[in-house]
């Protein structure tokens, strides 16, 4: 089967790796005589060309046509992906500095007027009671960022509350810090039985519950242990949480062994992920809990497998492969 590398890196239809090719070769020359060369419109070569306009990989400026080398490419997708996550956590900032607002609405107040946001902090709140609550009235997937939850006793419950809510057809997703790969990996299995789908980050920031459209509950502060929790069913302020979640999904890791009963992630791809954070050895080797030898080993194993020389070179490679 023959190599199609901007499809691979960038999810594109396999015909766009030949029209790369062939536009690539035209790149600083009109777009007239390409189009003409090829026996096609202009306009037609624009609509063809609208996958790689899209990711700046091709830029159109009158009749000029710029194409971007393979590196450059996957650089400037590269690029494009820090940018939208950079949005969404300015976006998630920009709400972790307004929700103290949150506070300020009491029980007590029958209606909330219109500038008021729905939701509340509460110190005593019994969380597994209120998500189980939630589940069953709010339809909708259910996602959420398991920094430590597998350590408390309500664990069971809520494994329970996620069974009943696949067997109705609804899609749950955790997003788990990759040390309970070592720590507990009988839980990650059982939930995996349940029908969770499970991915794994090196770090996971905060804990978090989102269930359906409407409905969301993150510690205040943002992080693990907290006693005060806020509730929140502000539609808008969900949909930016949700936004961030599936960012945060995209970007972790599949634990494909967990169908089989085994917790054992993608290494490989953990591995670049730190590499291109620009993690050094000794902290990849603590965030994997694996030993310093194991990370030295396996990284020049993956530049040895990518053919390549230098750190950079892999990770651009890996881009360009879609191992990213």
């Amino acid at each position: 089967m023959s190599r199609r590398p901007l499809a691979d890196a960038f999810g594109l239809p396999a015909r766009i790796d030949e029209l790369y090719r062939q536009v690539l070769s035209g790149s600083g020359g009109s777009l007239q005589a390409l189009a003409a060369s090829l026996f096609v419109a202009p306009h037609e070569l624009v609509r063809q060309l609208a996958p790689l306009l899209e990711l700046d990989i091709v830029r159109i400026d009158g009749d000029l046509l710029s194409v971007a080398s393979p590196v450059d490419a996957v650089s400037r997708y590269v690029a494009g992906q820090a940018a939208t996550v950079a949005e969404v956590g300015a976006q998630l900032s920009r709400l972790a500095a307004a929700l103290p607002v949150l506070a300020e609405l009491g029980g007590d107040t029958p209606e909330l007027d219109s500038t008021a946001i729905d939701g509340e902090i509460s110190i005593e709140a019994d969380v597994p009671k209120i998500l189980v609550a939630w589940i069953g009235e709010s339809p909708g997937d259910l996602r959420f960022l398991r920094p430590d939850q597998w350590r408390l006793p309500s664990e069971s419950e809520m494994a329970l509350a996620v069974n009943t809510a696949v067997q109705a057809g609804r899609r749950v997703r955790a997003i788990y810090p990759a040390r309970v790969l070592q720590e507990a990996p009988a839980i990650l299995i059982g939930r995996a039985a349940i029908g969770e789908q499970i991915r794994v980050l090196p770090e996971v920031p905060t804990r978090m519950a989102i269930i359906g459209a409407t409905r969301a509950m993150l510690p205040e502060p943002l992080g693990v242990g907290n006693q005060r929790r806020i509730l929140i069913r502000q539609q808008a302020i969900v949909q930016v949480l949700t936004a961030w979640f599936d960012e945060l999904w995209d970007s972790a890791t599949a634990v494909t062994t967990l169908d089989r009963g085994e917790a054992r992630p993608d290494l490989r791809r953990l591995l670049l992920a730190q590499l291109a954070a620009g993690g050094k050895d000794e902290q990849i080797a603590r965030t994997l809990n694996i030993s310093l030898r194991t990370v030295r080993r396996r990284i020049a194993a993956l530049m040895s497998d990518l053919g390549v020389d230098t750190r950079f070179q892999a990770g651009v490679e890996a881009a360009r492969r879609g191992w990213l």
